[in-house]
């Protein structure tokens, strides 16, 4: 896989959250705590938030906004992503080591 894999997806203009399907095995509490997560963001700063896995299996929160959106927070939201990367660490780097063992076969190496 030598492209971008998107996780999930929160839309504060649509009011909707996506995660992707191929994630679909992660345990029920990891999906929960990413909807919260991603939902309060959208709602705190608004704007769109992707978390989606770079070719090397790193995770990257990805933001974006309609073009005229006042209302879209950009100092809030580079604030905002630093607190979830320090505040849930333990879980984005649970998801990448998740990712980079189902997605990349890391760590499958016959001995």
């Amino acid at each position: 896989m030598s492209k971008e894999v998107v996780l999930c997806v929160s839309n504060a203009y649509q009011k909707k959250f996506y995660l992707s399907e191929n994630f679909k095995g992660l345990p029920q509490s990891i999906k929960d705590e990413l909807k919260i997560m991603c939902v309060l963001y959208t709602e705190d700063v608004g704007g769109i938030l992707e978390l989606v896995f770079d070719e090397d299996g790193n995770l990257d929160f990805r933001t974006s906004c309609e073009e005229n959106d006042y209302f879209y927070d950009e100092i809030g939201s580079v604030l905002k992503i630093k607190q979830y990367q320090s505040q849930k660490r333990e879980l984005l780097e649970a998801i990448e080591t998740y990712y980079r063992i189902v997605f990349l076969g890391e760590g499958l190496e016959e001995e």
